[in-house]
């Protein structure tokens, strides 16, 4: 596995924790990759996509902010989660998806020696976490996923004590799971009216990322 186009430490990370015999036996990390793939595991989704200009952008903004934890809403394969947490070791993050197998994946990195990486299995529209609980939230290609996004984007709000950040397309494509469509003035709209500070929106090739001022609490 080249590690100049894989995430390798998280590879075998994710080795480690899907067969922890094989770990037991302490092979370094090219043998242990090479085992995990000999023994049917995909570790596709680890191929580096931090050149993706939406995932730069995203990786650019967050060293602006340097948050001390994130909730990564809709984490998926980890197209943004990976070199989230490889360029950022500092970062506490909680990696949420609906789909149970890919909440298996993220919890066997974790497993495989990642600590600060913590995977829950929820609905964006009812975050199983506390109000405040993190600096940043992020929700990557997820709203225009959901039936109501609306109703994420308060449980966004209502977790992050700092910032939210999300990208959406910026307009129609063939991709027949998006079923929501997003206009700057309709995801700043969506926000602002559920309580958020400010919404800032940027542009990056074929994508709409904002982010998002979380109201301080009243003291």
């Amino acid at each position: 596995m080249d590690p100049e186009r894989y995430y390798v430490e998280l590879a075998a990370a994710f080795v480690r924790g899907r067969l922890p015999a094989l770990a037991a036996a302490g092979p370094d990390v090219e043998a242990l990759v090479r085992e995990g793939k000999a023994q049917g595991l995909s570790l596709h989704k680890f191929k580096r996509s931090a050149t993706l200009p939406r995932v730069a952008k995203v990786l650019g903004i967050l060293r602006g902010l340097m948050p001390g934890s994130l909730l990564d809403v809709g984490s998926g394969r980890g197209v943004f989660l990976w070199p989230l947490l490889h360029e950022m070791p500092w970062l506490s993050v909680t990696a949420l998806d609906a789909d149970p197998l890919r909440v298996r994946d993220l919890r066997a990195v974790h497993d495989g020696g990642i600590e600060r990486l913590r995977a829950l299995q929820g609905d964006a529209a009812a975050l199983p976490v506390s109000d405040g609980v993190v600096d940043v939230a992020t929700a990557l290609e997820v709203l225009e996923h959901l039936t109501n996004p609306e109703d994420a984007a308060a449980e966004l709000l209502r977790v992050a004590s700092r910032f939210v950040v999300v990208s959406v397309p910026s307009g129609p494509d063939d991709n027949p799971q998006h079923i929501q469509l997003f206009t700057p003035d309709r995801l700043r709209d969506m926000f602002m009216d559920r309580g958020a500070r400010r919404v800032q929106i940027e542009h990056v090739l074929g994508h709409m990322i904002a982010v998002i001022r979380v109201e301080e609490p009243a003291r």
